[in-house]
């Protein structure tokens, strides 16, 4: 499960920024998880939870926004919107797409205290 991995790291992210700010609690962490990312993000919250006990983040609100998919289709030249990797092109139809967003995931802000 990626998940616990990419969780220890937003909490180490938000213990650092915290820390470098003069921080003593993080009440908050916003990310931003793009719906191509491969990110379960249920299995994400329960792994941030387990993550941040016993740091400053432990009780966090983690706060998650989810960009849609974007790509680009070489045969029709257009920019579509994908709600899944294995998608087809919704205007011909073809598979060969390029992912321009909503693959990301990134800590936006960090509440600190």
């Amino acid at each position: 499960m990626h998940e616990m991995s990419l969780a220890e790291s937003v909490v180490q992210i938000a213990e650092d920024t915290a820390r470098q700010n003069g921080g003593s609690r993080i009440s908050s962490v916003f990310l931003e998880v793009g719906r191509l990312a491969g990110v379960e993000i249920e299995a994400l919250r329960f792994c941030f939870d387990a993550a941040s006990r016993s740091s400053l983040a432990e009780g966090a609100e983690l706060v998650i926004e989810r960009p849609d998919g974007r790509a680009w289709c070489m045969p029709c030249g257009e920019t579509v919107s994908l709600s899944g990797l294995a998608d087809p092109c919704p205007r011909c139809g073809s598979h060969q797409l390029q992912v321009t967003g909503g693959n990301e995931l990134k800590v936006r802000e960090i509440a600190i205290h």
